[in-house]
């Protein structure tokens, strides 16, 4: 599956902080969103069930 791409407004304390998390996580930014939507999905999977493609 190709990656898509999607824009994302964020205030700028919070992008500093998210740098800050991402370094100390050894991850960019970009992989450490995509570690916290999953994690977010996978928490809503286990309440609600496996969601349907």
């Amino acid at each position: 599956m190709m990656p898509k791409h999607i824009s994302v407004r964020i205030e700028e304390e919070l992008l500093e902080k998210l740098h800050i998390v991402s370094d100390y996580e050894g991850r960019s930014i970009n992989r450490h969103i995509l570690v916290l939507i999953r994690k977010d999905i996978e928490r809503y999977e286990k309440e609600h069930g496996k969601i349907k493609e």
